[in-house]
């Protein structure tokens, strides 16, 4: 079972066990998040595809630490010119575990009787 899941504008493909790194998250490491956003949900047997959202499907992960990722050198140049620049940039990150993909399923209602269906059942009008 996986699922496509929108977290902070970015779509993760996600596995239930799995550990993936995201944009940094405002929760402490050891609290555990939810969330809705799911685009994409395949229980291998039927694959539902949301518009733009599955409706009563949910991700939950837990925190497992934040951190820096490594650094990204960005070099610029321009030939013959003398101009050159070097700029670094480490990215924060949150490292998460995925602990369960769930979709709540509703029970459809029973269609409502007719007035007329009512009456005939009685015999009063």
């Amino acid at each position: 079972m996986y699922a496509i899941v929108n977290i902070y504008g970015r779509q993760y493909r996600v596995t239930e066990q799995e550990r993936i790194k995201v944009s940094l998250l405002a929760s402490e490491a050891g609290q555990k998040v939810t969330f809705d956003q799911v685009l994409l949900l395949d229980d291998d047997k039927t694959i539902k595809i949301g518009g733009p959202f599955v409706k009563n499907a949910t991700v939950t992960a837990n925190i497992l630490e934040h951190g820096r990722d490594r650094k990204i050198l960005v070099y610029k140049k321009k030939r013959r010119k003398g101009y050159q620049r070097k700029n670094g940039h480490r990215q924060d990150y949150t490292l998460i575990q995925i602990e369960n993909i769930d979709v709540a399923t509703t029970k459809k209602a029973a269609p409502k009787k007719d007035i007329t269906e009512t009456v005939a059942e009685t015999g009063k009008e």
